[in-house]
């Protein structure tokens, strides 16, 4: 027991190590958040009168939980990747015929892919004032377990799928194709509540729209714009998290 508690702790804090040290990639997962808000938030704010004549701040509030999804949802699958290219150097052979279980790689992984990505995603808080958005500090509180919880479940998927695929190309390919349209119809930008009606049943089915949701309710504190309950919330993004990380032990046991 103590073996592998150590071989989960050995691999997540490779990637918590990883990430400290690559500058470029910090500057980089801030840079972009940063263009979605001050950018593209605000130039929509300023030229829609929306949520009742409510004006640019009240959108800009209901986007602030979506790019902080929204820079979850790309560290916590792009942190799979890692996966990919290890296999492709020889390190997860390594990795693989070390005393350490497989069940532990993936738990250890998991673990540091999501603490690097609440890491991502709780740094862009930092913008909350410049563009004059108020979060108490027990939402920032709340918020903690809620970003990790997330991005569990989305680093979940991304093992899932990097444990089968032998080339960055393929995972490229397959990121282009499953996370936009996971962030673009998860609500991150736009109220579902108003959406066409097979818009939402593709959101119900989105496990991202769940993660969202909690952090909407979290950082605005109303309900007003919740799609789910709480509960319904919570307990969809942790099966993800089961199922998803039981498929990727799965798949790991079958590594050559």
């Amino acid at each position: 027991m103590k073996k592998e508690l150590f071989g989960i702790y050995i691999i997540w804090y490779r990637e918590i190590k990883k990430f400290f040290r690559d500058r470029p990639r910090i500057i980089g997962s801030i840079a972009q958040p940063a263009i979605f808000l001050l950018v593209l938030g605000s130039g929509l704010a300023s030229s829609f009168q929306i949520f009742g004549g409510g004006g640019g701040k009240e959108f800009l509030s209901f986007m602030f939980p979506g790019i902080i999804a929204m820079t979850v949802l790309f560290t916590a699958f792009f942190s799979a990747m890692s996966i990919v290219w290890d296999r492709e150097f020889g390190f997860l052979k390594e990795v693989l015929i070390s005393p350490v279980s497989r069940t532990s790689i993936v738990i250890g992984k998991n673990l540091g892919g999501s603490t690097v990505a609440m890491i991502q995603g709780l740094i862009i808080l930092i913008f909350a004032p410049i563009i004059k958005i108020q979060i108490s500090w027990m939402s920032v509180l709340k918020l903690i377990p809620v970003t990790f919880l997330v991005a569990m479940s989305i680093s979940s998927i991304g093992i899932a799928l990097a444990a089968r695929l032998r080339s960055m190309q393929a995972f490229q390919v397959l990121t282009n194709f499953i996370l936009m349209p996971m962030f673009f119809l998860s609500g991150a930008l736009f109220p579902l509540l108003n959406a066409p009606e097979w818009m939402k049943y593709i959101a119900m089915a989105n496990p991202l729209s769940y993660g969202v949701d909690m952090m909407r309710t979290v950082v605005i504190g109303s309900t007003a714009l919740q799609m789910y309950p709480v509960y319904l919330d919570i307990a969809v993004t942790a099966g993800v998290v089961v199922v998803m990380s039981i498929l990727g032990i799965a798949l790991f046991n079958r590594e050559d």
